[in-house]
């Protein structure tokens, strides 16, 4: 599984969360929401320190990542994100 993040989706959750350069934001499995990949859940993101790392990218100064507790949820298909030009927030792509 791959974890790709354009400059421009880590630099909007950057600004959006008033994130610290060097810093750890994990995607975390949730139960609700909206989006996601399987119906029922989504992904979340939250300051964290790794412990067991599935997938990672280095963005705009920050490491992304997914815990392997959570690979899961993505059976083996690739996570891109991508900054949606019309609404201006982050769009996911599971291939």
């Amino acid at each position: 599984m791959k974890l790709k993040i354009t400059n421009q989706a880590g630099q909007w959750y950057k600004d959006e969360f008033d994130i610290d350069d060097r810093s750890y934001q994990r995607f975390f499995v949730r139960y609700g929401g909206f989006g996601g990949r399987i119906p029922g859940f989504s992904l979340g993101l939250g300051n964290d320190v790794p412990e067991d790392i599935y997938a990672s990218c280095d963005v705009a100064g920050i490491t992304f990542y997914i815990e392997n507790k959570d690979a899961w949820y993505f059976d083996g298909q690739d996570l891109s994100i991508t900054l949606d030009e019309k609404t201006k927030e982050p769009k996911f792509h599971y291939n």
